[in-house]
């Protein structure tokens, strides 16, 4: 028999301790297939140990802070974005947290402004590890806005 997921809101806070951010609002979406953080000036670097983006991630949109970043590249993929164009986005992987839980994801990098919600988790991201209750918001984050920023573990820019 299988157990019982834990059931978490359509919007939850989240951070992404690697890189020293959060809390920030996610929005859940099992209709998309990858997460997305709202990134700009997104660039691709050759180093010796391989290719690395470096990219802005958008962290209050009121006051426009970001916090610059870089990780190894782990690809460019082709997405459709919410208009229905397809568009190439950079690819990393990074540790997401949501309450108590925290566990690696492939996000890809875009520019966010329009979308109402700093971060998308899709349905990977969220696959046999959550039920999403689409009427219900912060179920596993309420508390999370309280809490100050960590510092980052590693690869956050200086």
């Amino acid at each position: 028999m299988a157990s019982p997921r834990t059931t978490i809101g359509w919007r939850e806070y989240a951070r992404l301790p690697e890189l020293g951010i959060g809390p920030l609002i996610a929005k859940v979406d099992t209709g998309a297939r990858t997460a997305a953080l709202h990134a700009v000036n997104i660039e691709i670097l050759a180093r010796s140990d391989g290719r690395c983006v470096q990219f802005d991630a958008v962290i209050d949109e009121a006051s426009y802070a970001t916090r610059r970043c870089l990780l190894p590249l782990h690809g460019v993929k082709r997405v459709k974005n919410t208009s229905g164009a397809t568009e190439e986005r950079c690819v990393v992987e990074t540790e997401l947290e949501i309450g108590a839980r925290r566990w690696s994801v492939l996000v890809t990098l875009t520019d966010r402004g329009d979308m109402g919600a700093p971060m998308l988790i899709g349905r990977s991201a969220v696959k046999g590890r959550f039920m999403v209750d689409p009427g219900r918001s912060f179920l596993l984050s309420a508390g999370e806005h309280a809490r100050p920023p960590r510092r980052p573990d590693r690869k956050a820019a200086p």
